[in-house]
């Protein structure tokens, strides 16, 4: 996480300083263009240092959940939740079936992501209409495991040797295996668990695993700068499915 904060304050560091080149900044400290170009270069060694730093291993000693079977070893990690007051069915339906078009900021967040050019049907350009995990499942995504109204889990390979596609193997168990130099595999679930008081968190994890050095330091420079465009997604995506399952229960309960 430290590295997502040195580059994020990098990145604010040199988009002031670059504005300043424009029109200097009085309100923030930045009073001419020379302090601008200052700040911008200020900005850019925040932003390498950031980069480089190292991205600590983390191992699960005691496996609880199917992501814990499936990536039990991790460089990078992002984990949101949501407190939803209805049944654990109708929650479960709706992590299966919650679309792109209801999760808030999606489109905008992944037309930045893919620089605003349109490609095949994937998880980044995913059609109106269609469950976003049926999208994800159907295109770069493996369906890994599930266990009915506790946890789903699915995973995808970001990053592979420029002689492999970047895909994932076809069966569970070698996408579980796969620990071949320059890969990084992202394993992401939906987890539900008792609150109390009649309510469920839904919890939703991604784990990256790095194989090597190199790919770990390749997708730590990826990931340090979107990262908090990944953190909305996940956090509107947790909002669209609380919204569905919610307006769900009280459907059923004037019936």
């Amino acid at each position: 996480m430290l590295g997502v904060v040195v580059v994020q304050v990098g990145l604010a560091v040199a988009v002031a300083g670059g504005l300043s080149l424009l029109k200097p900044l009085s309100s923030v400290g930045v009073s001419t263009r020379r302090r601008g170009a200052l700040t911008l270069a200020a900005g850019a060694v925040l932003v390498a240092f950031g980069m480089l730093l190292p991205a600590v291993e983390t191992r699960v000693t005691v496996r609880r959940t199917h992501l814990d079977e499936f990536s039990p070893a991790y460089q990078f990690s992002e984990s949101h939740q949501i407190r939803i007051d209805a049944p654990r069915e109708q929650i479960y339906r709706a992590v299966n079936e919650v679309t792109a078009d209801e999760i808030l900021f999606f489109r905008t967040l992944t037309w930045i992501r893919r620089f605003g050019r349109s490609g095949p049907e994937s998880i980044l350009d995913a059609p109106g209409g269609r469950p976003l995990l049926r999208v994800a499942t159907g295109t770069s995504f493996l369906a890994l495991a599930e266990d009915p109204g506790i946890e789903i889990v699915v995973g995808t390979v970001v990053l592979a040797p420029k002689e492999a596609r970047a895909t994932p193997p076809p069966t569970p168990e070698e996408y579980r295996a796969l620990d071949r130099p320059g890969y990084a595999k992202a394993t992401m679930n939906f987890r539900l668990e008792d609150a109390g008081s009649q309510r469920l968190v839904l919890t939703t994890e991604t784990r990256v695993h790095a194989t090597d050095a190199p790919t770990r330091r390749k997708f730590a420079a990826y990931w340090r700068v979107i990262y908090p465009g990944s953190a909305l997604i996940r956090r509107m995506w947790l909002r669209a499915i609380k919204l569905r399952a919610e307006a769900a229960d009280r459907r059923s309960s004037r019936q």
